[in-house]
């Protein structure tokens, strides 16, 4: 089912991200060693981190799959506004986890996002998001520079969600 809102698919998972969308690109050391990598992979696939970063999920599955329609709630209390997403592609292990999600109608931006852990040579785990979107809703288009500021907030708190889960296990 292809009931995505832009026709650059997959882009945001190559690293070339498309012209006339605003671009982010987020990267953040989330520790050290396999076990980091792994409790952070399964935070990542499996929504835990969206939680714990504010988002309400309703995914329909506990795990990112691909062809996984995704619907996100995003904002304060009854203040929310919901974004339809479904996963493209999703990877998973042995040394990188993650997925790439894009908007569906409804949404109020158009574009996609790729989240993904990875353990480095070094032993280093990062998080890192690549992303591109641009509003399409009345009232985001409205606030238009807000919302970059808004996505690159929401990546730093992501990372610290997920730095914070792989000290626990540490």
């Amino acid at each position: 089912m292809n009931d995505l809102s832009y026709p650059e698919q997959g882009a945001s998972a190559t690293g070339a991200l498309p012209d006339g969308y605003n671009h982010l690109r987020h990267r953040a050391l989330v520790g050290h060693g396999r076990a980091a990598l792994e409790v952070a992979g399964a935070a990542l696939l499996g929504w835990r981190m969206h939680r714990l970063a504010g988002v309400r999920i309703d995914a329909g599955a506990e795990r990112a799959g691909p062809g996984l329609a995704v619907h996100c709630a995003i904002g304060l209390g009854p203040l929310r506004a919901g974004a339809p997403n479904r996963v493209l592609a999703t990877v998973d292990g042995p040394d990188r986890y993650g997925f790439t999600y894009g908007t569906r109608h409804g949404h109020l931006a158009r574009g996609e996002e790729t989240f993904a852990v990875e353990l480095c040579p070094d032993g280093s785990v990062w998080f890192t998001v690549a992303a591109f979107s641009r509003p399409v809703a009345r009232y985001a288009r409205l606030v238009g520079p807000l919302l970059p500021l808004a996505q690159r907030a929401f990546a730093r708190r992501c990372g610290r969600v997920l730095a914070a889960i792989a000290a626990d296990a540490a």
